[in-house]
C-alpha cells in the first residue's frame, strides 16, 4: 500500500488585511500589489496567537477527518521557520496539547517547501512499515518577522496554518512519485536577519523555472504525461510563478488552485490551505491525478504526484 493523505485541516486567522488598508501604512498601491503578486488581500494573526495554536486547530481538523484519534499518531512533523521559540519545537508542543502520547515530534525548516519535505519524510516511514499515521503541519506566523515598513515584502506575506495525516491508502492511490531539491548557493537571494529579506527579481526568477520543471519531473517519475494531470496545486506566492508552472503543464487555469488572492503568500501553509478549498468545492476528486510542488528560501523546492483518494 502506497502512502497517501487521509486526513486534511486548515486555520485561517480572523483578521483581514486588504491592500487599501496597507496602503495607509506603507508606500504601495492596491493596483500595483494586484498586478504584480495577485494578492488581494491576507490573513493575520492577533498578538494571542502563535504559530503552535494555529498549528492545533489545523491538526484537531485533519485527525478528526482522517476518522483516527491522536493516540494513533505515530510522528509529528512540523513544517515551520516561524516557530513560537527556537526550541522546543513546535511539534513537541503540539504533540502535548493534541495528547499524541506515542507519537515522535519534529520540526522540519524548508520554508516554503517545507511541507513537501514534511510530506516526503513521513511518507518513508510508512513505505518501510515502521510508522501507520504521520501527522505533516505546514504553518506560519509570518506576520512577527515582516518588515511592514518594507514595501517589496510587507504586501506579501500572510499567517496560516494546513495540516494532513498521512498513511496507507488503497492501491493504486497515494504518492506516485516526489521531488526535493536544494541549491545554498541562492540562500543570500531570501533569508532572514530580524525580518525577512528578498531579492525578489532572482527569487522570481528561480521559482518560475523550478516550480514548471519539478512538476514535470514527478509526472514522468511517476509514469505518466502532462495529460494525465487533473489538477494543480503550486505553493500560493505570486501568480505569475503559479501561472508558469501551469503553463508549462498546458493546463487550463480552472485546473489550477488559486487562493493567493485571499490568502497571500503563507509559506509552508500554502498548499494544504490551498487543498483544502479545492476539496471543498469539488475540484478534487477520488482517483484524481494531482500534482503539488512548492519554493521556498534554502533555497529549496519540492514536489509531489498523487492519486487522490483513500
Amino acid at each position: 500500500m502506497n502512502a497517501g493523505i487521509i486526513g486534511i485541516g486548515r486555520y485561517l486567522p480572523e483578521k483581514i488585511v486588504t491592500n487599501a488598508d496597507l496602503e495607509k501604512i506603507v508606500d504601495t498601491s492596491d493596483e500595483w500589489i494586484r498586478t504584480r503578486t495577485g494578492i488581494e488581500e491576507r490573513r493575520i494573526a492577533n498578538n494571542e496567537t502563535d504559530t503552535s495554536d494555529m498549528a492545533y486547530e489545523a491538526a484537531k481538523t485533519a485527525i478528526a477527518d482522517a476518522k483516527i484519534s491522536p493516540e494513533e499518531l505515530d510522528l509529528i512533523l512540523v513544517a515551520t521557520v516561524t516557530p513560537d521559540n527556537p526550541f522546543p519545537s513546535v511539534a513537541c508542543l503540539l504533540q502535548e496539547r493534541l495528547g499524541a502520547k506515542k507519537a515522535a515530534a519534529m520540526d522540519i525548516s524548508a520554508a516554503c517547501a517545507g511541507f513537501m519535505y514534511g510530506i516526503i519524510t513521513g511518507k518513508q516511514f510508512i513505505d518501510n512499515k515502521v510508522y501507520k499515521n504521520v501527522l505533516v503541519v505546514g504553518v506560519e506566523k509570518l506576520s512577527k518577522i515582516t518588515d511592514w515598513d518594507d514595501r517589496n515584502t510587507a504586501v506579501l506575506f500572510g499567517d496560516a496554518a494546513g495540516a494532513v495525516v498521512i498513511g496507507p491508502v488503497s492501491d493504486g492511490r497515494g504518492i506516485l512519485a516526489f521531488e526535493l531539491g536544494a541549491d545554498g548557493s541562492g540562500a543570500k537571494h531570501l533569508y532572514q536577519e530580524k525580518n525577512i529579506v528578498m531579492n525578489g527579481r532572482e527569487v522570481f526568477k528561480f521559482a518560475v523555472r523550478q516550480m514548471g520543471e519539478s512538476s514535470v519531473n514527478v509526472i514522468e517519475k511517476a509514469g505518466l504525461t502532462k495529460e494525465d494531470v487533473d489538477f494543480l496545486v503550486p505553493h500560493q506566492a505570486n501568480i505569475r510563478i503559479m501561472e508558469a508552472a501551469r503553463q508549462r503543464l498546458e493546463l487550463p487555469v480552472e485546473k489550477m488552485s488559486k487562493t493567493v488572492n485571499k490568502y497571500g503568500n503563507t509559506s509552508a501553509a500554502s498548499i494544504p490551505v490551498s487543498l483544502v478549498e479545492d476539496l471543498e468545492a469539488g475540484r478534487v476528486k477520488d482517483d484524481d491525478v494531482v500534482v503539488m510542488v512548492g519554493f521556498g528560501g534554502g533555497l529549496t523546492w519540492g514536489a509531489i504526484a498523487m492519486r487522490w483518494g483513500k
